[in-house]
């Protein structure tokens, strides 16, 4: 009342009007008459406010009319402002006055019912008996119990039932949470107990019930909004979870749990923003800091509040995956797409490797989404893995265009092999221009696609480096001389252009190239995909010995292919070189059966050597067994293979050519004496250089067939073959000396009688002579 008081001492109230509370008024201040006096006219009943100001006004000019008038309105602030500070300063007052009238409220609604229910049941039983069977007694009697049920107090329960509701009301309108919780929680009590034991009327129970769903759904709806806002953050969204999984509504809990993370994480990512110029690997880390550090506070907050319940962990995975989804989608589009589209395959694996070291992060947290990220990624890698393979072989094939087929040791600065890094020059591989680019682009492409590996990439790289090796021995065909017969089947093939091979060297050449690549650089280049190699890093020399048994099945299955492609190269040169020995460039051939043939009928005994055939063989293979010592330094076995897969050739060509057994066999004119010695000579000659080195089990088998063979035809015309041939060290001797002639080497030293080689083909040749005589 002071502002009041106060306000009224600034503004002084118009002469002939009394203002209520005031201490003075107009003409009556002087008096000294009581406040309670003037007051008296305000209290009759018949006071009419409009005729008393009218009566007062009258003699009011205007001036004094627009003063009331102002100091009307500052009364009527001053009282309204005194209201507002009464009421704040009597705020529980007024809360518990309200809601004493809203209990007083609630009885006398209760006692109203009671009472209408109890006059109900008095008029029925009255309507069911007879009037005048009443006597005065019962009528007072039955006026006692109405009065003593208008008199009856109501329970402790009903009491609380009738005051639940505002109760309510004010605990949520104060967001006091845990309290209307533990208000609905022992309203649900009541009801259940006030059903079983009756102490609650059906009207009451309903009431009460119908209280209790109306004011969990109000709560509900509040705690959503609160969880729903994006300040809401931390403590307060999991209380608000929690509160709504108490209520009952786990699952909407659970998900506006989610949906706040994800708003929060939209809101975070807007800040990210990928140009053309930018880093992708920055982005990527960027973007993935963002995605995982919110799915792994999601999962925090799950679990705080829904603990590893199935069906929220359920919900829970299914969110993070698609978040992880659709950071996959982000970096393909504006990282990965660009790396794989340009053959980028190092800035792939930098990205593949920071989104799946921050996804890593989860896993101790027993959420794992590596394979979700590895599932989107592999096609962009896989793009680029195709790229860089193309690449190299495009540039491989444009060197071998040019490449003069001359080894050399790898250029200055060159990436090397692990082995020969750490070697002197004199033991480093020597290889042509075109081999060298090719091995070191295999060398930065398994670097590049090493950290990757956990892509699960190993199959496919080795499957495209092995297409990409093919094509290169392809290469390597087509630079054999003779090899393509004509363009069209060229460009069937897929040929393209490469410098041809001239000489032996230069063709020697090829095949070291191929076998150095296939039997040690390019498996030792894949050891690096190999899980031990990527825990321990590039192996020491110590663990070189241990490369074949820490190899992978896979790998030595890859390396058997890459063998089976160098296979196919030699058996190109060695077809090559067969068929230059055979044929004229006429298209005739020097190995024929007239060659033997015409012999016998002569008239004279021919000077006894091998045939020109076998000794340009010879000399063929001693030729390229020279040329070979320097080329297969360290690889002296495939040189030795080399050289028995020639003679292999030739003396298959021999057995398998059926117009040659023809005619010694039908005719026209039969083998002769002097045709089977020669024949039986260069045969011997063919064993004689080739044992020990160069002729297999196999090979030797086949002579051995040939040659009975050759003695069967002779027998079929009457003669006994031991009678037309000396014995086996006549042969043996022609031989030894044509190889001394041709190697320019001492006889003493080619022939090596004491040879277990040569015993046992000596003993072989006996063999097959007494089975032909027989």
């Amino acid at each position: 009342m002071a502002a009041v008081k106060s306000s009224r001492s600034r503004a002084s109230a118009p002469s002939g009007l009394v203002a209520p509370g005031s201490q003075h008024a107009n003409g009556a201040a002087d008096n000294g008459a009581p406040l309670a006096d003037k007051l008296k006219i305000f209290k009759t009943e018949n006071f009419d406010p409009d005729a008393y100001v009218q009566s007062k006004c009258e003699t009011m000019n205007e001036k004094e009319i627009r003063h009331l008038c102002s100091y009307l309105q500052d009364l009527k602030k001053a009282s309204a402002e005194e209201m507002r500070k009464s009421v704040y300063a009597n705020y529980a007052a007024f809360i518990r006055t309200s809601k004493e009238i809203s209990d007083l409220e609630g009885e006398l609604l209760s006692i109203r019912n009671l009472l209408s229910t109890q006059v109900a049941l008095i008029h029925g039983l009255a309507e069911g008996v007879p009037t005048e069977s009443l006597s005065a007694s019962a009528e007072r009697s039955l006026e006692d119990d109405v009065s003593n049920v208008e008199d009856r107090e109501p329970s402790d329960i009903e009491k609380w039932v009738i005051e639940f509701p505002d109760m309510l009301a004010v605990l949520l309108a104060e967001r006091r949470v845990d309290e209307a919780l533990d208000a609905l929680d022992e309203a649900e009590r009541i009801a259940v107990e006030g059903k079983q034991n009756k102490a609650l009327k059906p009207a009451e129970l309903h009431s009460l019930q119908t209280a209790i769903t109306e004011h969990r759904q109000k709560l509900a709806d509040q705690l959503a909004e609160t969880a729903g806002q994006s300040s809401t953050r931390g403590v307060e969204l999991r209380a608000a979870a929690s509160a709504l999984k108490r209520l009952g509504d786990g699952p909407r809990a659970h998900t506006l749990l989610l949906n706040a993370h994800y708003q929060r994480l939209q809101y975070n990512m807007q800040t990210i923003h990928p140009t053309s110029t930018s880093y992708g690997g920055a982005y990527t880390a960027a973007l993935s800091q963002q995605v995982f550090s919110a799915i792994a506070q999601a999962l925090h907050d799950s679990l705080d509040v829904f603990g590893d319940d199935s069906a929220y962990a359920s919900e829970l995975v299914a969110w993070s995956t698609e978040q992880a989804e659709t950071f996959a989608q982000l970096v393909k589009r504006h990282a990965l797409a660009s790396c794989a589209a340009a053959g980028g395959l190092r800035a792939a694996a930098e990205c593949v490797q920071i989104a799946l070291g921050h996804c890593s992060l989860l896993e101790s947290q027993g959420l794992s989404l590596s394979s979700v990220l590895l599932k989107l990624f592999r096609p962009s890698v896989e793009q680029a893995l195709d790229a860089n393979l193309k690449r190299i072989e495009e540039s491989t094939a444009a060197l071998a265009a040019a490449d003069d087929w001359v080894l050399t040791y790898p250029p200055s600065g060159a990436r090397t092999s692990n082995r020969t890094a750490n070697t002197s020059v004199g033991n480093q591989p020597k290889l042509s221009s075109s081999a060298h680019r090719f091995n070191s682009m295999v060398q930065d492409f398994f670097e590049d696609v090493g950290p990757i590996l956990s892509m699960q990439l190993g199959g496919p790289t080795l499957d495209g480096l092995f297409r990409v090796f093919n094509s290169y021995i392809s290469l390597l065909i087509n630079a054999l001389p003779g090899s393509i017969e004509d363009d069209a089947n060229a460009e069937a093939s897929g040929n393209k252009i490469v410098r041809m091979a001239e000489t032996e060297a230069q063709q020697l050449a090829l095949l070291a190239n191929a076998s150095l690549l296939a039997e040690e650089l390019l498996p030792r280049a894949a050891m690096k995909l190999s899980p031990t190699y990527q825990a321990n890093g590039m192996e020491d020399s110590r663990k070189r010995a241990s490369d074949r048994h820490n190899r992978m099945p896979e790998q030595r299955e890859w390396k058997r292919k890459l063998q089976r492609c160098v296979d196919g190269l030699r058996d190109s040169f060695c077809r090559q070189h067969a068929l230059d020995l055979i044929f004229t460039e006429d298209g005739y051939t020097h190995l024929s059966a007239e060659m033997y043939l015409s012999l016998d009928g002569s008239g004279y005994e021919p000077d006894w050597s091998p045939s020109p055939i076998f000794q340009e063989l010879f000399t063929k293979l001693n030729s390229m067994a020279s040329l070979a010592s320097d080329m297969f330094v360290g690889r002296e076995r495939f040189a030795t293979l080399l050289m028995m897969r020639l003679i292999e050739t030739v003396i298959l060509w021999l057995s398998d050519d059926q117009s040659f057994w023809e005619e010694i066999e039908e005719g026209p004119k039969p083998l002769g004496p002097l045709g089977l010695r020669q024949f039986y000579l260069d045969m011997q000659f063919v064993i004689v250089f080739g044992q020990g080195r160069y002729l297999s089990r196999h090979v030797h088998q086949v002579i051995m067939d040939i040659i009975e063979r050759a003695m069967a035809a002779f027998s079929a015309t009457g003669m006994d073959p031991d009678s037309a041939l000396p014995n086996d060290d006549w042969f043996i001797d022609i031989a030894q000396e044509t190889i001394s002639k041709i190697s320019g080497r001492s006889r003493a030293t080619d022939r090596e009688p004491n040879s277990p080689t040569a015993s046992i083909s000596a003993q072989s040749m006996s063999s097959v002579r007494s089975h032909g005589s027989s």
